[in-house]
């Protein structure tokens, strides 16, 4: 597997499984998520599923999900 950065294209990601919220839209559009080897988690575009996919440590998906459950982002949802 290709050293991970910030974004490279998903399908050189191989053997990870993706991830999408069972809320995604009727369109099947969200955001996807997969763990990487490394422990890093990756973020792609399932309308773009080649890519580009985004790669962030632990700590900032941990910081992420915790805003997002705290509300931090729902003034982004109208």
């Amino acid at each position: 597997m290709p050293e991970a950065y910030n974004g490279m294209a998903a399908n050189t990601l191989r053997g990870v499984r993706w991830l999408k919220s069972s809320h995604s839209n009727s369109q099947g559009t969200c955001a996807e998520f997969a763990r990487l080897p490394s422990g890093d988690v990756a973020m792609r575009n399932s309308r773009f599923p080649e890519g580009p996919a985004l790669v962030y440590t632990p700590a900032e998906v941990e910081a992420l999900l915790r805003g997002v459950k705290d509300g931090e982002f729902d003034h982004l949802i109208g």
